[in-house]
């Protein structure tokens, strides 16, 4: 079986293909933008007839699309969330239509809450901004597509190889420089988010990839439970040792997101990737944040098999 790992050198991406490459049989290819990837591809410019080109001498049997740019200016955000999976859905199309397309969508698509009510699929999408209105484009770009698809819609995926843009990321960051006695400044950390370890979003992805039979549009995938962001802080604090007298202080007085503001709460019902999937996550959120701190500080961590 050959699979296609497009953003294979990103945070979910890096652990998707680690996964996929454990399974017997199967020749992973590595495509995206970044210097030595095997198929060097940008979904956010490539013309659709030149990605056919690309999948053709691929031959792929499924496509994984981890490619996603969580910040940047419209032009970017549009480009890689929104205009990317369209592009790559025609190419498909064109040059491997029976091929498998797992595709990673955002919670963000969901936008607000039903106050403390678990989000389902089904529920509306009204998202708030335009990271989360650039990846709902890419969601329903393959939605439509006709292809042999579906959207792993990943809520707030943490764990070893966390990239500084995210907050565990950059928390794990800035703690390593901090000095005792110091402090840590970050925005209000009281919002609840459902964070999922991204080995466990890997599993997703093989799950999605090797499932023989035709599969929702959209699956949740998520831990199943709300836990305030400041947990977060306090896990690494914890595995850092520097929770104690004499430890790093965090301060919640910076700027905060307003995206947090906006959505106070909010959870993933993973009822139906259970149900289509078999799936189910296995990392407690102490031991992603623990893993994190370790390979943050160039320890081993859980391998991610």
């Amino acid at each position: 079986m050959r699979i296609l790992v497009l953003g294979a050198t990103g945070f979910l991406g890096r652990h998707a293909a680690a996964h996929l490459r454990a399974l017997p049989g199967v020749r992973v290819l590595g495509g995206g933008r970044a210097p030595g990837s095997a198929l060097p591809v940008d979904l956010a410019t490539t013309a659709p007839d030149r990605l056919a080109a690309v999948l053709r001498e691929a031959a792929p049997d499924a496509v994984v699309n981890c490619a996603g740019a969580v910040g940047g200016n419209p032009l970017t955000l549009t480009a890689v969330n929104a205009r990317g999976p369209a592009a790559l859905c025609e190419a498909l199309h064109a040059a491997a239509p029976d091929a498998r397309l797992v595709h990673l969508g955002s919670a963000a698509e969901y936008g607000p809450a039903d106050g403390h009510r678990p989000v389902t699929e089904t529920d509306p999408a009204r998202p708030l901004g335009l990271y989360g209105a650039s990846k709902l484009a890419g969601t329903l770009a393959v939605t439509a597509s006709g292809l042999d698809a579906v959207v792993l819609r990943v809520f707030n995926p943490v764990g070893p190889g966390a990239p500084p843009a995210s907050l565990p990321g950059r928390l794990a960051t800035e703690l390593h420089r901090a000095r005792p006695g110091g402090r840590v400044r970050t925005g209000d950390l009281s919002a609840h988010r459902d964070f999922v370890d991204a080995r466990d979003v890997a599993d997703a992805v093989v799950c999605a990839v090797t499932a023989p039979r035709p599969l929702p549009g959209v699956l949740n995938i998520g831990s199943g439970t709300a836990r305030p962001v400041r947990a977060v802080a306090e896990g690494l604090l914890h595995a850092a040792g520097l929770d104690g007298p004499g430890g790093v202080r965090i301060d919640e007085d910076g700027d905060g997101s307003p995206r947090s503001a906006a959505v106070p709460w909010q959870q993933a019902d993973i009822t139906a990737a259970g149900r289509a999937l078999d799936w189910a996550p296995r990392h407690r959120l102490e031991d992603s944040l623990a893993d994190l701190w370790a390979a943050a500080a160039g320890r081993p961590a859980e391998p991610v098999r």
